[in-house]
């Protein structure tokens, strides 16, 4: 037997998942590591944590699996996108890698749109300057911290950190590259003018592969640790949220999966380049060669309901350690006792900022329309509302730049569900559907291994085999006539708000 491991240096956790070339899933396993927030709004990891746990991910799926190392075939790499690891000239970590929800760069933004021009950003990179972006980040390393920079030799995204401790190859792929703002798009390869104009050394960024080339292979001292025979391939693999689309089925024209983990992102697959000229979407390289993929952000989507269960779910948590549930299936419970549209209650998932449609630093949450008639089952049904007409502010966009949708793939916490699903459907009007795969991002990157190793000939070819619907949740025509009321009024409330955000922020930086 043939098998495949897709590691997934997630935000709170390394995910590591081992399935045959055809597809079946033998075992997972996760190990969680902490996060840093030295400053409001800083968001900070030490790479070393990633490879501990990583390492232990690995060990502990073989063990799970009953699976010997000499089994394995190949290893894809995904994880969290945009983060920043520095090396100096000996390969040492100089600093905490910046993470994608660091919200520290807006000046750094604002330099790079001036210095390039927005609309020229755009033709450049497709995207304008975001905080989340890593080029922000070195500039503001640059700046800030000189003497890291001065002593740095190469920059490296989370995965591919990992990458070079398994291979000691400097190495990317494509679709993660996309989100560095560094990287011109559409000729899949770096932007020299965005180099240049920034200042920043060619020599610092990796080279640059598509998902399912092979990078590197394991070499002799890690295989020893592992276990695992060295010698073995480790391909390109992908951003999390491309290698999540991968792990979708996300692979053809017209097919959107809509995920909803701690960010949330509506993920739209493209033969072409097509971009938003406002800016308000990402156009990246797909993991699926040759392709590109449009994609909206919601930076707190299941973190809000995470917020919620943390803060204000404490009786729920309580009676689901006793009942031994998920403390989450009896918050979806009880928000099932409000009516669609929470009688008027709203609720702005703009905990850490926003992205899409917004690109705001300072966006706030906030419950609006609070009455002495609501009570816990309406804040928690507003929440989930709330989430989801922020991901339906990516849909229309897609939608408005005549991206087809003909299927929504749900995923993620929000397809656990049933009424979340429906939510879903009722809001985005139009059905949604789940598949047989719930792993995300750690199976794309093992399909994309099975591509690099010759299983398949083309990913389309890999989640065919691998890849099925199992449930369709169809929309209810009289909640659709409900949110279509709601959702102009949930459009209008950041407008409203976007001033008095900052000066909330200027208040709270006093």
């Amino acid at each position: 037997m043939k098998a495949l491991i897709g590691i997934d240096v997630g935000t709170s956790g390394v995910k590591t998942l081992l399935c045959t070339d055809k597809g079946k899933i033998l075992a997972t396993t996760t190990v969680e590591y902490p996060i840093y927030h030295p400053k409001p709004a800083w968001s900070e990891q030490h790479p070393a944590d990633w490879w501990k746990a990583t390492k232990q991910s690995i060990c502990a799926v073989l063990r799970k699996a009953k699976v010997k190392g000499n089994a394995i075939s190949g290893i894809g790499l995904t994880g969290q996108m945009h983060g920043s690891v520095f090396l100096d000239k000996s390969h040492k970590v100089l600093r905490p890698a910046i993470l994608w929800n660091d919200q520290r760069t807006a000046a750094e933004c604002d330099y790079i749109t001036r210095k390039i021009g927005a609309s020229r950003l755009i033709r450049l990179t497709c995207n304008p300057a975001l905080t989340g972006f890593t080029a922000p980040k070195i500039l503001w390393v640059r700046k800030h911290e000189p003497r890291i920079y001065d002593r740095t030799s190469k920059i490296l995204l989370p995965k591919d950190y990992i990458r070079f401790l398994m291979t000691g190859e400097f190495a990317t792929d494509v679709s993660d590259a996309s989100g560095t703002l560094l990287f011109n798009v559409r000729r899949r390869t770096w932007s020299r003018p965005v180099l240049s104009e920034l200042q920043i050394d060619r020599g610092l960024m990796p080279k640059s592969y598509e998902s399912t080339e092979i990078t590197g292979r394991l070499t002799k001292d890690v295989a020893q640790e592992l276990s695992i025979p060295a010698g073995i391939p480790v391909v390109g693999g992908g951003g999390d949220q491309a290698a999540g689309a991968i792990g979708n089925g996300i692979v053809r024209t017209g097919a959107i999966s809509a995920s909803l983990g701690t960010s949330g992102v509506v993920f739209a697959y493209s033969d072409t380049v097509q971009t938003d000229p406002k800016g308000r979407v990402h156009t990246f390289c797909h993991a699926a060669p040759g392709k590109w993929h449009v994609m909206g952000v919601v930076l707190a989507a299941g973190g809000s309901f995470q917020w919620f269960r943390n803060n204000l779910g404490t009786e729920e948590r309580k009676a689901a350690k006793r009942q031994k549930v998920d403390p989450y299936e009896l918050l979806c419970e009880k928000a099932a006792n409000a009516p669609v549209g929470s009688e008027g209650l709203f609720f702005l998932p703009y905990l850490t900022g926003e992205r899409t449609p917004h690109a705001d630093p300072f966006a706030k949450g906030a419950y609006i329309g609070l009455t002495m008639r609501h009570d816990k089952s309406h804040l928690i049904r507003s929440t989930l509302e709330g989430i989801t007409f922020a991901m339906k502010d990516s849909l229309e966009i897609m939608r408005g730049m005549k991206i087809p949708v003909r299927q929504i793939r749900v995923s993620g916490g929000g397809a656990r569900s049933k009424m979340w699903r429906q939510i879903q459907a009722d809001i985005y009007e139009h059905s949604v559907v789940t598949i047989n795969a719930s792993e995300g991002p750690a199976f794309g990157a093992a399909l994309l291994a099975s591509v690099g190793t010759g299983s398949y000939k083309t990913i389309q070819k890999a989640c065919d085999v691998a890849i099925r619907v199992t449930s369709n949740t169809r929309m209810n025509s009289r909640n659709v006539r409900v949110y279509r009321g709601h959702y102009p009024i949930y459009q209008k409330l950041y407008g409203s708000l976007k001033n008095d955000f900052r000066a909330i922020d200027n208040i709270v930086a006093v």
